[in-house]
């Protein structure tokens, strides 16, 4: 049975790995959204129809989700950042959040300092005074 303090790091973990995600989607929504709303615009300016006013503040919205994307993307890089060091500091035994945990950072570019792999160095194969 884990200890509380081991409960308490794989629950810290579990909430900054769920954090990456929500940022992840939420960022990807904003993206999405600027993309919709830029095609809706070219339609409301080729219909004659549309009223300027209509417009005029569809633009004002396209422009508030402009806004949005460089602060999303500055979120999620931050906890990106913090999920990294937190992983880098503390010591957390295999699990799902763990594997979780790591293909998010490998998504996005990001390597785990106390996650390489060493090599053995297998000491049957060493000859006498040879050193490893």
């Amino acid at each position: 049975m884990a200890t509380k303090e081991q409960q308490a790091t794989e629950r810290q973990l579990m909430i900054k790995t769920k954090a990456c995600q929500r940022l992840a989607k939420e960022m990807t929504y904003y993206e999405k959204e600027v993309k919709e709303n830029e095609e809706k615009l070219a339609k409301m300016k080729q219909d004659k129809t549309a009223d300027s006013y209509d417009i005029k503040k569809f633009e004002e919205v396209l422009g508030e989700s402009y806004m949005m994307i460089p602060d999303s993307k500055a979120r999620f890089q931050k906890s990106l950042e913090e999920l990294s060091l937190f992983l880098d500091t503390n010591t957390v035994a295999e699990g799902e959040w763990i594997s979780t945990a790591q293909s998010i950072l490998e998504e996005n570019g990001i390597s785990l300092a106390n996650t390489a792999v060493v090599d053995e160095t297998n000491v049957d194969d060493l000859q006498q005074g040879e050193a490893f």
